[in-house]
């Protein structure tokens, strides 16, 4: 199974014209039409890329913060290279609509996420995709709004006019498995919030800091209006799939070729 991740076998992918980046709202779909836990996770995966910096190298970067740093013209070849591939950017309620009841998704769909807020990804990133055309999801670290070197609620909220989803990162980073009563509040209930008065629209999906997460994070999050979570790329939890869909990290060491490669390797649907 390749990296163009088609709907279930049976199913015919639809074309770029069958299909917008619109999508029922979750809370549309009644629960008599959204497949159990063992059909979600038997379909195929749709390849999820998890951007964070998107700027040049400095000589005080160290190694390891390298693969979460992509260079500009590293991001801009990688970008282009989905483009001329073929592929199809997909929002969070297209991806829930085709998880839970196998909704058609465009052929060869991708879904860009960028992590934690930087201005960045507003500044570099969002043209390069505005070039192609391609929407993503900004997951926003909220603590961050409006400091040196991160966006601010104005910026957050032109993303999301422009038809990008915004989604909850937490208040600060802060470890969801270290998480113990009031934490819940601080760090997805009061954030939320606040996305939702920048945005005006409803926050329904959420990142795990670090990629981590534990089954009791789940029903918190579902508590405080989410219906589904991203982590890495670690294996999704059996009986919440739509709680710990995958990602992968698009590294700064990858060429476009690597990149494709590793998105071909990495969603075979298993």
């Amino acid at each position: 199974m390749s990296g163009a991740a088609a709907t279930a076998a049976e199913e015919k992918a639809a074309t770029p014209a069958d299909v917008t980046t619109t999508a029922p709202d979750p809370s549309s779909i009644p629960a008599s039409a959204a497949g159990n836990a063992a059909a979600i996770l038997a379909r195929p995966q749709v390849p999820i890329l998890c951007y964070h910096q998107i700027r040049d190298w400095r000589a005080k970067d160290s190694k390891g913060a390298k693969d979460y740093i992509v260079p500009v013209e590293q991001f801009k070849a990688q970008i282009k290279m989905l483009a001329d591939s073929g592929y199809h950017t997909i929002l969070p309620d297209q991806l829930y609509a085709y998880l839970t009841t196998g909704a058609k998704l465009p052929s060869k769909p991708v879904m860009l996420t960028f992590d934690d807020t930087d201005l960045d990804q507003f500044t570099v990133a969002k043209p390069t995709l505005d070039k192609y055309g391609y929407k993503a999801v900004y997951f926003i670290m909220t603590v961050s709004l409006g400091r040196p070197n991160y966006m601010s609620k104005a910026q957050v909220k032109q993303l999301s006019d422009e038809g990008n989803v915004i989604g909850s990162h937490t208040w600060d980073h802060h470890n969801v498995k270290k998480y113990q009563g009031q934490d819940w509040v601080t760090q997805i209930e009061k954030p939320t919030k606040t996305l939702e008065e920048i945005t005006g629209k409803d926050i329904k999906y959420f990142a795990y800091p670090f990629g981590l997460w534990n089954p009791e994070a789940i029903p918190q999050l579902k508590q405080r209006g989410m219906v589904a979570a991203f982590v890495l790329a670690e294996k999704r939890d059996q009986q919440d799939p739509l709680f710990t869909i995958r990602r992968i990290i698009a590294s700064g060491y990858w060429s476009p070729k690597t990149l494709h490669n590793s998105i071909v390797n990495s969603f075979d649907g298993k």
